[in-house]
């Protein structure tokens, strides 16, 4: 009897390990899915038993033992680890670590005791809620309803419903449904800061214990959220990408909510999107799942158009609410007050008057960008990155937003000793003090973050929102997704151009998804929504294509012009990312490799670079990349498992650090 285990470990392979000796243990006990303790190198690690064999390449007598068993029954279903080995042959990556990214980490310790089922019980029985009354579905609503529940086993509905337009009822109303049927709910969110808002609705409709997992929880919390799930103690639970993995003893749905937001792409270690790892879950559980946004992915409309997901739709906003006015500002030629223009700050005072909130989005936190010698032209610079230093004025520091490096801010010119240093460009505690200024009777909060690492400190400023303590809102991403807002009447995008002249192929797509999810916030209930964009090119094709089509007409458009270019999701591509202290050194590791792929016939795929990141230099190490394309998946993939071992043959990757990212979601 031969057990294959995974240990976490860079190893893109299992470990032969012999069972106890006859008598400790009785080896029926040792099934697939069981975590064990063995002695791997100089260390005794946990591990799972990924399958049983009746014989090893290994000799018998050169195997080891394993030390303990630590299950009394496997902790992974067989769905789950064929999961584990979809993931690790998809994403090329080792199913060891696979695994231990699957469990909590404290089940990955050898020490830690399992708590007992009772322990478990006692501790979610307290997040028990009351029932409210339950609102009337609209039409659409009813339709969308219905059309998942007649539907059985697997099926990936893509909603496309509009900011505001209901759709987490309707997620709430198909979960009832599972409920009733004792099974268990899966519902993924794309940020942190969502979780609370989510929670708290869901615990206002349903009597039974939720499981919440995410990065903030603690160990334990992490730990009892994920066993009680696997127990079935709760029938729902909710969280960030990583909750994807979480053990499940009856799955009835998955929902993905935001499914095209960049946060559930796991950007280290495994480099996976949840999104996709859900959809192949569900597929594997037999189970629907429910992908929701305002603004779907090209890919996901692209697999909508052609049959592979059911497209259901929300086209109009729940109850009596509207959808917004939008005006573009034209700041050409035009002076702008810290950012902000005359015709804004007019607008600003009408919403004001009218006793309504006011959101003004900013993705970039800090006072300003760039602080500037205006007498010899130096620029404070990270010493550790192609990047400048962002000036944060209240903590009187200028600090790296890429490698965290601070430094105190200068009174005079490091270069040329002149105290002309000037602020340029502006950040989001910049408005929020020109807000000040200019409106110093009104109330205002920032919502970024610096203003949000304390634990709880989202929690409190958005029931401040929800309250009206506030009438100003400053804020980035985390501000502007999702949220709802009823007070809000007016939301400006302070700089739409960042998105416009990109070298990432996706950075359009990607501006036309934050311009109508921040759009969104605005007119949510009874009053009336304005949303003003501020930008130096009102013509932009992009940009009037979106305001005149809206996203629908702006997604047909980007997906010609995709096709075109045979760009995803009209191809497969794939990005080797290597790093190293040396500059040349990343360069000469991935054309070596490139020379050596071309040199096999790789037919149908194409290879271009290597060539250095956009910021090449970040933490003191230089970066480059080598992007592998291919009209067909199995050959693109095929192409990845020849690559793979060239770089284990390698003698240039000692010296590197090297990355595999599959379908990334970032070129740059």
């Amino acid at each position: 009897m031969i057990l294959q285990v995974a240990i976490p470990s860079p190893l893109r392979q299992t470990f032969d390990y012999l069972p106890p000796e006859t008598g400790v243990i009785d080896a029926n006990a040792l099934q697939p899915g069981t975590r064990v303790l063995v002695s791997f190198g100089t260390r005794q690690i946990i591990g799972v038993i990924i399958a049983v064999a009746k014989s090893s390449v290994i000799a018998p007598e050169k195997l080891k033992t394993i030390l303990a068993v630590c299950d009394t029954k496997p902790i992974l279903s067989k769905t789950t680890l064929d999961l584990v080995a979809w993931i690790s042959d998809y994403y090329h990556h080792p199913i060891g670590d696979v695994i231990a990214n699957l469990l909590p980490a404290l089940l990955r310790s050898p020490k830690y005791i399992m708590p007992s089922l009772r322990e478990l019980s006692a501790y979610f029985t307290e997040s028990l809620a009351k029932l409210v009354t339950i609102p009337e579905l609209n039409k659409h609503q009813i339709q969308v309803v219905e059309a998942i529940q007649q539907m059985q086993g697997f099926n990936t509905f893509l909603l496309d419903g509009v900011t505001g337009s209901g759709k987490t009822e309707v997620y709430l109303q198909v979960i009832a449904e599972v409920i009733k049927c004792n099974k268990q709910a899966l519902v993924l969110v794309p940020e942190i800061n969502l979780t609370p808002q989510t929670l708290e609705r869901f615990q206002q409709r349903f009597t039974v214990p939720i499981a919440v997992l995410h990065s903030r929880c603690t160990k334990k919390e992490r730990l009892q959220a994920w066993l009680a799930a696997s127990e079935g103690l709760t029938p729902i639970v909710i969280g960030t990408r990583s909750a994807v993995f979480a053990a499940l003893k009856n799955p009835g749905i998955i929902i993905i909510d935001e499914e095209h937001d960049l946060s559930f792409r796991q950007q280290s270690g495994l480099r996976y999107s949840a999104r996709d790892v859900a959809i192949m879950r569900a597929k594997l559980e037999n189970i629907p799942i429910l992908l929701g946004s305002a603004t779907p992915a090209l890919e996901s409309m692209n697999n909508a158009n052609n049959k592979r997901f059911i497209k259901l739709s929300l086209p109009e906003r729940a109850g009596n609410a509207v959808h917004p006015i939008f005006h573009v500002i034209d700041l050409r030629g035009k002076y702008a007050h810290n950012g902000l223009s005359d015709t804004l700050i007019k607008a600003i005072e009408k919403h004001l008057q009218n006793n309504g909130q006011i959101l003004l989005f900013l993705n970039r936190r800090g006072f300003a960008p760039t602080l500037l010698c205006r007498s010899c032209g130096w620029v404070a610079e990270c010493k550790h990155c192609d990047a400048r230093l962002i000036l944060h004025q209240k903590a009187n520091q200028l600090l790296c937003h890429h490698c965290g490096r601070i430094k105190r801010i200068p009174t005079k010119c490091p270069s040329c000793a002149a105290d002309k240093l000037s602020l340029l460009g502006m950040g989001t505690e910049r408005v929020e003090t020109t807000l000040k200024e200019l409106f110093p009777e009104v109330s205002l909060v920032r919502v970024d973050r610096d203003t949000t690492s304390r634990k709880h400190a989202i929690e409190k400023l958005l029931s401040g929102i929800q309250r009206r303590d506030y009438q100003i809102l400053v804020g980035t991403q985390m501000l502007a997704k999702g949220h709802h807002f009823p007070d809000v009447t007016m939301v400006a995008i302070l700089n739409v151009d960042y998105g416009l002249f990109s070298a990432d192929f996706r950075a359009t797509e990607h501006l036309a998804q934050l311009v109508i999810q921040v759009a969104g916030r605005a007119g949510r209930a009874e009053k009336p929504g304005e949303v003003y964009l501020q930008t130096y090119n009102p013509h932009h094709p992009m940009l009037i294509k979106l305001l005149e089509s809206g996203y629908k007409g702006f997604t047909a458009a980007s997906l010609h012009e995709r096709k075109l270019a045979r760009l995803p999701p009209f191809s497969y591509i794939a990005l080797i990312r290597a790093e190293a202290k040396c500059q040349e050194l990343p360069l000469q590791f991935l054309q070596e490799i490139r020379e050596k792929t071309l040199a096999i016939n790789c037919y149908g795929v194409e290879i271009f670079g290597p060539i250095p990141a956009l910021m090449e230099r970040k933490a003191d190490c230089y970066r480059a990349q080598l992007l592998i394309q291919s009209q067909a998946r199995g050959v693109l993939h095929e192409i990845l498992e020849i690559i793979l071992a060239l770089i284990h043959q390698s003698k240039c990757k000692q010296k590197i650090k090297w990355y595999l990212e599959v379908d990334p979601a970032e070129i740059l």
